[in-house]
Parts: C-alpha cells; structure tokens; sequence
C-alpha cells in the first residue's frame, strides 16, 4: 500500500507545476527507499539460491558418507571370516597339542583366548557399523521418498497450472517444469504496453488464474522476475532504466496476485533482472520479443528436507 501512495505522489508530483521542494525531496526519498527493498528483495533471492546449492552439495556429502561406510562394512565383514578361520586352525592346533606337556598347552590356550577376544571385539565393531548403517539408510530413504514427493507435487502443480493458463497458449505464455521448480514465462505483449507497467486486461486475467492455483497450494514459495531487451529505457516519468521498469512490472504481478485473498504474501518475492538474463539474443526484433517477460518461478518448501539433512 505504501509503494503505491508513494508511486502515485510521485506522480502526482511530476505531473503537477506548483508544488513545494520539500514535497518534491520527500518523494525523491519515499522512491529511492523503495529501490532499497528492491535490492534487499533481490540479495535474499540469492541467499535462497545458494541455500539450494548448499542442500545439494550436502545430499551428495551423505552419498560419499554412505559409500565409505558400505565400503568399511565389507572390510570389517572380510577381517571377520578371516578371523574364524584363524581360531578354526587354533582350534584344529589345540586338539593336536592337547597330548603335549602342560606348559605347551597353556601357551596355545594363551593365543586362543586372545584370538576369541579378538574375535569378540570384531563382532562388537560389525554389529555397530550394521546399526549405524541401517540407521543412516533409513534416513536417505526417507530423504529420498521426501524429494520424490517433492517432485511429484511439483508436477501435479505444472499440470494444474497448464490446465488453468491453457486458454493463452499461443499468446505468449509458456508452463514449463525444470531442475524441480515450475516456471510460467509470460511475455510483454500479453501483460504490458511498451515502457508500461500497468498490466492490462487480457494479462491480467491470466495472473488472476495462477493466483488461484497458488491459492490452493500455500507451501510454495514464488518468485516473480521481469526481465527486459537491451534497449534502453527512453520514455519519461518516474522510471529511470531497464532495472526500474523490470521491478516495477514484476511488482505489479505481485500486486494482481496479492488480491487473492487465499495467496500467502510471505511467499511472494519480486525481482527486476533488467536484460541480463536474456532467453535469446537481442540481435533480432523475435529475440528481444522473447526477452521482454514476467517469469513467475514456483519452488516447493525445503524446510523438512533442511531439517533431516541436519540429523545426519
């Protein structure tokens, strides 16, 4: 609500010859606030990024983990047989000597004892490397059967979404599943007028659909990002470049999808990539047609998947 108060004082104020310099100042400062948030936005979009790397890298640390110990396992298992078969040839070595003198007897039952607590303490180690094994494997599968399902309700939700945006194919919108996030890519000409951030009717109509999909499915975080071409941002107003305009179009995707009253705001994230995160090149007028986009990014929550990788 205060980005549009300041947005429409600003306007105001550009729009209006007699106003005082310290109303102008006040908007100037409200404006450059809100650019702040932006980049706040934008940094936290990155921190959640790498929080993703980081569980991957640390999926695949347990792998090795469990390799290693799959790999000691199979070594404690060969030092076993390898131990009853030495206390079978003491044994064996015993019963021949149990003719010989007293003292040549006690020396022989000396090594079995020692071979039978050496024996004792391989069994120990087997049986605790077998508990910690099957402990650690429960875990993984349990990781693992979370991640699938992660990914089936991730497909589900693509297919809801394609049914529900199916009436734009062919306007400019794509629903695309990818590296387990779902991506709906709409571009300008559905949304936008050139140098306009105001979403317009038939746009508007399609946000209004996948803010009702959203609404029913509250644990997905969304990050909306606009992106532009590479020309530059030559209209006038409160807009100063391709930066401005990106956050101020992916900010109005918010707003529309705001108003769905189902539609967790704190999952909502808005992000202005400017042109450089180009689908094409910006040599041709197809290219930067392509270019000029809303992509709204669906990732499902990763707290119980963080939450088991701290366990290990």
């Amino acid at each position: 609500m205060i980005k549009k108060i300041s947005i429409g004082l600003l306007i105001l104020a550009l729009s209006t010859s007699c106003v005082s310099k310290k109303i102008y100042n006040d908007l100037e400062n409200q404006f450059a606030n809100l650019k702040k948030e932006n980049r706040s936005i934008s940094d936290e979009n990155a921190a959640l990024l790498a929080s993703k790397k980081q569980l991957e890298s640390e999926k695949a640390a347990l792998q090795n983990k469990l390799d290693d110990t799959n790999a000691n396992l199979a070594k404690v298992q060969a030092d076993y047989e390898a131990a009853k078969n030495k206390m079978k040839v003491m044994q064996d070595s015993y019963a021949a000597l149990e003719k010989n003198s007293n003292e040549a007897l006690e020396a022989n039952m000396k090594k079995n004892r020692e071979l039978l607590a050496q024996l004792d303490a391989k069994a120990k180690a087997l049986a605790s490397e077998q508990e910690k094994l099957n402990a650690s494997s429960q875990r993984l599968k349990e990781l693992e059967d979370l991640i699938a399902a992660k990914e089936a309700s991730m497909k589900k939700l693509k297919e809801t979404l394609s049914k529900a945006l199916n009436s734009f194919e062919g306007k400019g919108l794509t629903v695309e599943q990818k590296n387990g996030k779902v991506y709906v890519s709409m571009e300008n000409k559905l949304l936008f007028n050139s140098g306009s951030w105001a979403v317009g009717v038939e746009g508007k109509k399609a946000v209004v659909e996948v803010g009702k999909v959203l609404g029913d499915n509250p644990d997905i975080s969304v990050l909306i990002e606009g992106h532009t071409d590479n020309d530059p941002y030559e209209g006038s107003g409160p807009i100063a470049d391709n930066w401005d305009l990106s956050t101020k179009r992916a900010t109005a995707i918010v707003t529309i999808l705001g108003e769905n009253k189902k539609v967790n705001k704190q999952n909502l994230t808005a992000a202005g990539r400017s042109e450089y995160s180009p689908l094409a090149s910006n040599s041709s007028s197809e290219g930067k047609s392509k270019n000029r986009r809303i992509e709204i990014i669906l990732t499902p929550r990763l707290d119980e998947i963080s939450k088991m990788l701290n366990e290990f």
